[in-house]
């Protein structure tokens, strides 16, 4: 038995990196899929995934709507029956600090990372309490741990993923009661399209370092965090709510 099935799934940020390695992981895994972005790559990306023989529906999506959550929950149900499981995984980084951020850039990235979180969990939570529970699992990052360049000079990113390691505590706590768990995960340096022009896991771990990873090659990939993604939505982790999974090699140990 797979460790997913019989589940239905929202997966944000699916067009590419960690959001695509987790649809691709969790469709193995026996859950029905619902992969949302607002890239065009989406469509193509979903449908190698569907001609494998999984179910998957690709929506777009601008996780700062709430209008565009209520859309893609209804689908999910109108084509699935349900949500058991909501992965908050679209994010975007700014590499600003404080001085250099102007107000446009803060709003984007906190409605993207942080009130697309919210909304998310606004949107899914009352059809999980209905069915009996669910898992929501929120991607927040190191950044919303620790400061200097774990956060890649990112004020705005920083601000947003202490924000959504907070709220992930905060809706822990008070829907535990409807059996929702909710969990945050926290990578620390991974190859995504965030990484800009390096080609390989080799090539980041080189530029982050055995100063700040110590665990070869330095440096994630995708996949590794859509596995901590798996753990916290499975039954698996069915005791574990309001906690930070880091996926970091031992980055925040320092």
């Amino acid at each position: 038995m797979a460790r997913l099935d019989g589940k239905v799934a929202i997966i944000t940020g699916a067009a590419s990196g960690m959001g695509l390695a987790a649809a691709q992981l969790f469709a193995r895994e026996g859950a029905k899929v619902v992969a949302t972005d607002v890239s065009d790559a989406l469509e193509g990306e979903v449908e190698s995934i569907r001609t494998s023989g999984h179910e998957i529906l690709a929506m777009h999506h601008d996780v700062a709507s709430a209008e565009s959550w209520a859309d893609v929950v209804g689908a999910t149900i109108e084509e699935f029956g349900t949500v058991d499981i909501l992965v908050n995984n679209a994010g975007v980084h700014v590499a600003k600090g404080i001085l250099e951020t102007d107000e446009e850039t803060w709003d984007r990235v906190l409605d993207i990372n942080a009130k697309g979180v919210f909304l998310g969990m606004k949107a899914v939570i009352p059809t999980m309490a209905a069915g009996g529970g669910g898992s929501i699992v929120n991607c927040s990052s190191i950044a919303g741990i620790v400061g200097g360049d774990g956060d890649g000079n990112g004020a705005a990113y920083s601000a947003s993923k202490g924000a959504v390691r907070s709220i992930t505590k905060h809706a822990a706590q008070w829907h535990a009661k409807d059996r929702i768990r909710v969990n945050s995960v926290h990578p620390g340096a991974v190859l995504t399209g965030m990484s800009g022009d390096l080609a390989s896991v080799e090539e980041l771990g080189k530029m982050v370092g055995v100063d700040k990873t110590p665990l070869p090659p330095h440096a994630g990939e995708a996949i590794d965090i859509a596995y901590g993604y798996l753990y916290l939505a499975c039954d698996e982790s069915r005791f574990v709510t309001g906690e930070e999974l880091v996926i970091d090699g031992g980055w925040i140990t320092h």
